[in-house]
């Protein structure tokens, strides 16, 4: 749904990430009610492995979020194809669980997570990122429409697949 661009921020001299809706979605209603949800619900989670929010704007019918840089890369880009050791997998895995589980406890249901959406500042610290799909647990009206399914299909869980109602259950 969005570009990443890397900026540098001159008043604070540091290197951000900026993650703007593109063009041709911002046409969608739909879309930029869902990026602003994103931005509000990601701004309010204080927690060291939850990518940090800077700021949220909308210029020239353009919406964007300005956020944490991790020059790391994901855990995507970290696995080989082989088993991680079981010491380091935890050091992983447990971190992300305590981010979901606080996310969860804060009403949101991340819906897509999965390695790309995992950043390592540290090769020992993950930032649970890319909360654009989620769901408000308790949002009386969701964005998504009965029936329809969103997210990466090979992390779906089997209520994803199926387009059912989704809970915290979904990310676990």
């Amino acid at each position: 749904m969005a570009l990443v661009y890397r900026a540098y921020q001159p008043e604070l001299e540091r290197w951000v990430a900026i993650k703007i809706l593109r063009a041709t979605e911002v046409s969608g209603q739909e879309f930029l009610d869902r990026f602003r949800r994103e931005a509000r619900a990601i701004a309010a989670l204080r927690h060291p492995n939850i990518l940090t929010i800077y700021t949220y704007g909308e210029e020239g019918g353009i919406a964007y979020i300005v956020m944490e840089y991790v020059p790391g890369g994901t855990l995507k880009d970290r696995l080989t194809g082989e088993p991680l050791e079981w010491p380091d997998a935890a050091t992983l895995i447990i971190p992300v669980g305590r981010a979901l589980a606080y996310a969860h406890s804060q009403g949101i249901v991340h819906r897509d997570v999965k390695p790309a959406n995992i950043l390592l500042p540290r090769p020992d610290w993950p930032l649970l990122a890319d909360f654009g799909l989620i769901k408000l647990m308790d949002h009386p009206q969701g964005l998504t429409r009965p029936g329809m399914s969103i997210g990466t299909p090979a992390y779906f869980s089997p209520e994803q697949a199926t387009g059912e109602n989704i809970d915290h259950r979904s990310d676990i």
